[in-house]
């Protein structure tokens, strides 16, 4: 029988920030001078151009523009991406187009020019609303700047997304709740919480600040669930929170172990092709990007995914939905019968972590809690 293709995504990764934030491990780099955006469009589509025949014929359910910082390009560059990729790989009906924002008043100035360009959903790097927190985190916004910003977004949008972070530096309860009521009050119609977690290659790795005690973090997470729960938001992934059928469409489309094509400096791809699941990576350092593009080829790497990593590349992408897949979703993602992901699925099972029924999987809430643990069943060897 003939496999039936997954969804495809596109994203595009835009790699300068104005300073990077000494908590971020994302491929950015500081902006020094004026930006190549011309050049750097254009590497995109050319980019996008080489990528294409691996759509197979799909549209694009969903674009994600993200950084870095995406909202440092003007609505004219911006506008010039989307129409080119529209050209290149057709868009579904009502596709999602999501672009990253700061809050920062130069940024906010073009919300209205990215909306007339075609993005259709914005997503803003708030973090806190708290200005001692901001401080700590090395944002170059203020609180005062934050709450323009989502005003103005969504005067020019229907669908914003604010990014927030919890267990921050000196943060107590009190603090989280505030968080919570404004980003809450303000009209979004999705939240990301993140909890902040020391990364490697940062500068908080290196000068590690002193974060909330256990006991404190445990109270801090509680708070943020309970009042995002009490205001009528629902928690779909473990970061993630939406007002009813205001799911970020490209997020879950990773989750469900679907196609995604990525161009730009950095991206990642996996698509489903006749032999099986690829992964791509493309140059990390935005010249050597620009470089490899000029010379044909910006991919650095391509790799078949075994089919015995399979199971744990799904289940570590499915089980961060609360609501977790239906089983048929596995064979038709992975092209393996659900008995490949034995004997890991009866552990979980038995031990709690996961519960069957009615033709779902779904985590448990003591999984949900223990997910590190509960997708490492799934790893071979």
């Amino acid at each position: 029988m003939e496999r039936t293709l997954p969804p495809l995504a596109l994203y595009v990764h835009l790699p300068w920030c104005v300073r990077k934030c000494p908590y971020c491990d994302f491929n950015s780099h500081e902006r020094t001078g004026e930006l190549p955006e011309a050049d750097y469009v254009g590497a995109l589509l050319a980019d996008l151009d080489a990528a294409a025949p691996l759509a197979q014929g799909r549209n694009l359910a969903s674009v994600f523009i993200g950084g870095g910082t995406p909202s440092l390009f003007s609505p004219q560059s911006i506008g010039h991406l989307v129409e080119g990729i529209a050209a290149r790989v057709a868009l579904a009906p009502g596709a999602e187009i999501t672009l990253e924002a700061n809050p920062g008043a130069a940024e906010a100035h073009h919300f209205r020019g990215y909306r007339e360009a075609g993005v259709n959903r914005l997503s803003i790097g708030v973090q806190s609303f708290q200005p001692a927190r901001l401080r700590a985190l090395g944002r170059i916004h203020d609180d005062v700047e934050a709450r323009h910003a989502i005003e103005h977004a969504l005067l020019c949008f229907e669908r914003v997304n604010l990014d927030l972070m919890y267990v921050l530096p000196g943060q107590t309860p009190e603090e989280a709740e505030a968080d919570c009521e404004i980003a809450v009050a303000s009209g979004a119609t999705h939240l990301s919480f993140y909890q902040l977690t020391i990364e490697p290659n940062t500068v908080f790795h290196r000068h590690r600040p002193e974060l909330p005690d256990e006991d404190t973090a445990a109270a801090i997470e509680e708070t943020v669930h309970e009042r995002l729960a009490l205001a009528g938001f629902s928690r779909y992934e473990v970061s993630a929170w939406s007002r009813p059928g205001e799911e970020c469409r490209h997020n879950l489309n990773y989750w469900r172990f679907g196609d995604y094509l990525g161009i730009g400096a950095g991206a990642h791809a996996k698509i489903t092709l006749p032999e099986g699941a690829r992964r791509e990576a493309r140059s990390r350092v935005p010249a050597d990007y620009l470089r490899r593009v000029a010379a044909g080829d910006a991919v650095v790497e391509r790799r078949q995914i075994a089919a015995a990593d399979l199971p744990f590349e799904f289940m570590m992408n499915a089980l961060r939905l609360t609501a977790g897949f239906p089983e048929k979703l596995y064979a038709e993602r992975t092209g393996l019968p659900l008995g490949s992901a034995e004997p890991a699925l009866s552990t979980a099972i038995e031990r709690g972590l996961l519960a069957r029924e009615r033709g779902e999987i779904r985590p448990t809430a003591l999984g949900y809690r223990y997910l590190s643990d509960l997708t490492g069943l799934f790893l071979q060897g």
